[in-house]
């Protein structure tokens, strides 16, 4: 396998232990373990409770596939069982319970899109509900037995909602020792998470230990900032990049992201060595942000095709030329005309409510000229330009009958 010290630097890259001890205690411990010259078993949880995966996911898989490259053994897991509870490492409230078949339904794209960053033709996929549904009542009361109130409350979400006089459920103290077994079940080497999941990951060493096993490495990874550069990544807050999302789309919003943010994205969401994100961060802000952008895309689209979407940036952003290919949208006999309708139909908004913001800051744009209203009726052949690079063409199949 490669030399420890190599794999030690493209390992630890992006990192974020929450504290320098910490650090010190993971990278000694992972470069005793990677000086034993074999395999490591290596994993990343993902609860399937939404349908999509965007970049914010991909911090982990991206670290999975560091791992895979080095010759290691990474486990895709998807928690069918951990994701009845949801994890409330990141929430000041309980998040909402989501059905087994929800999660099932959910489940079977995610190792498709993790496909975009892995090479799931070398990683196992596993789920949790193999060992975690088996586990009897007795069991569970003896992994509770590791385990005092106090700790738990002590996590900052947890004290918070005390302060506050908010409910804590059981179910989410629960949730953190279900993630626990997980490495157990695993006999895992290392697990991959976020920095928010730092005690659950703690808590996964703590229960091998009990049972005999040398404890994990954790590899924990900072939260990514949406395309708004302030809050966390989040489909709800619109401000996500999707893994499955076209080449274009990819491009176009990563060219959205505010500057300062710029460092992170190269660091956690790409290879470019660290002396190159200096140079390129140092100069001029525009080329910085194409080689971001193309970086990113080539991740998941391939080389050609973000070499395409930056062309295609170029031409309709900065150029501002109307494409003479766009995309079409077929409007049915009898289907809804109107503008809000036919973007959420598209995917080009989430929700009327979007399509409403949009036209309020005069982001759209039919046959040219500015939307005039949230639901104005389209018609055959118009030209729909959404953002500065999302164009749409309307065929109505009504009026072509």
């Amino acid at each position: 396998m490669a030399d420890v010290d190599e794999q030690l630097a493209v390992l630890l890259r992006g990192t974020d232990f929450g504290d320098e001890a910490t650090r010190r205690t993971m990278e000694r411990e992972l470069r005793a373990r990677l000086a034993e010259d074999r395999p490591l078993r290596v994993y990343c949880g993902y609860d399937p409770t939404s349908v999509d995966l965007h970049l914010g996911h991909t911090l982990s898989m991206r670290k999975l596939r560091q791992f895979q490259d080095f010759g290691h053994e990474v486990t895709f897991l998807i928690g069918n069982f951990t994701g009845l509870v949801g994890d409330p490492s990141d929430r000041d409230k309980r998040r909402p319970m989501v059905s087994a078949e929800t999660l099932a339904a959910n489940a079977t794209t995610y190792a498709q899109q993790a496909g975009r960053i892995l090479d799931m033709s070398g990683a196992a996929v596993r789920y949790n509900a193999e060992w975690l549904g088996k586990l009897s009542f007795a069991d569970v009361i003896r992994l509770c037995s590791h385990f005092t109130v106090a700790e738990f409350l002590r996590r900052d979400n947890f004290a918070r909602r005390m302060e506050r006089d908010e409910p804590v459920y059981l179910s989410e103290f629960l949730y953190g020792l279900m993630q626990a077994y997980d490495a157990v079940a695993l006999e895992a080497d290392v697990q991959v998470g976020g920095t928010e999941q730092l005690f659950n990951l703690m808590a996964g060493r703590k229960l091998q230990e009990a049972h005999g096993q040398q404890p994990q490495i954790v590899i924990t990874l900072p939260l990514l900032v949406g395309t708004d550069g302030h809050e966390k990544m989040s489909k709800s807050l619109g401000n996500y990049i999707g893994v499955d999302e076209p080449a274009r789309e990819v491009f176009g919003k990563v060219m959205s992201v505010p500057d300062p943010a710029m460092r992170d994205y190269f660091t956690l969401l790409t290879s470019v060595p660290a002396d190159e994100v200096d140079v390129l961060v140092g100069g001029p802000p525009l080329a910085a942000k194409k080689r971001l952008a193309e970086a990113i895309t080539a991740s998941l689209h391939g080389a050609a095709a973000a070499a395409e979407a930056r062309a295609y940036f170029e031409a309709t952003v900065q150029r501002r030329e109307t494409p003479e290919e766009m995309p079409a949208y077929r409007i049915a006999a009898g289907a809804e005309r109107g503008l809000a309708d036919v973007l959420v139909a598209a995917r080009l908004a989430n929700s009327k409510a979007e399509v409403r913001r949009l036209v309020a800051q005069k982001a759209i744009r039919i046959n040219g000229g500015l939307a005039d209203h949230f639901d104005e009726p389209l018609a055959d052949g118009d030209e729909l330009k959404v953002g500065p690079h999302r164009f749409l063409r309307i065929v109505d199949e009504g009026a072509r009958a």
